[in-house]
């Protein structure tokens, strides 16, 4: 049997589950369930959408980061040397397989924060607010590497 003869004539033939840009951006916009419909579920800590705010949080930080690759390439150059024996070993290998491992890495633990935005670390502190510390922590890095930048400039 068809699709067409097995739905009723007043039904349409396109599937409103269907995945589309449409959906994603809806989803976005209006996230459907931001908290827990019955309290037996409050120990589920993952739920269809996000606050708007982690989405700033993971976007900044993650430019954040790029910007520090790119200021720590650059104060390297004029004289600077890394810090992290770990980044250091992958920028005496390539300036490409630097800026991918540091890159890869903060996406990654991005990922994962915003993931388990609603969890609770060693049940205290909400794991949502460990990106916003990652986030500071971004920024005062970045600007610490700025000020350097103008005064070896």
């Amino acid at each position: 049997m068809e699709l067409s003869q097995a739905l009723p004539k007043n039904r349409i033939e396109k599937d409103r589950r269907e995945f589309s840009w449409r959906t994603v951006l809806y989803a976005f916009a209006r996230s459907r369930r931001q908290s827990h419909r019955r309290s037996v579920d409050d120990a589920v800590v993952f739920l269809d959408g996000g606050h708007p705010w982690l989405f700033f949080l993971a976007t900044g930080t993650m430019l954040l980061s790029c910007a520090d690759a790119f200021l720590t390439l650059k104060l390297m150059g004029l004289g600077m040397f890394e810090a992290n024996p770990f980044m250091q070993a992958a920028m005496e290998r390539s300036t490409v397989w630097f800026t991918g491992i540091k890159l890869a890495m903060t996406a990654f633990g991005i990922l994962v924060l915003v993931f388990l935005a609603k969890a609770r670390f060693l049940n205290r502190v909400r794991t949502g607010l460990m990106l916003t510390g990652l986030f500071t922590m971004y920024a005062c890095l970045v600007c610490y590497e700025l000020v350097n930048l103008f005064n070896r400039l």
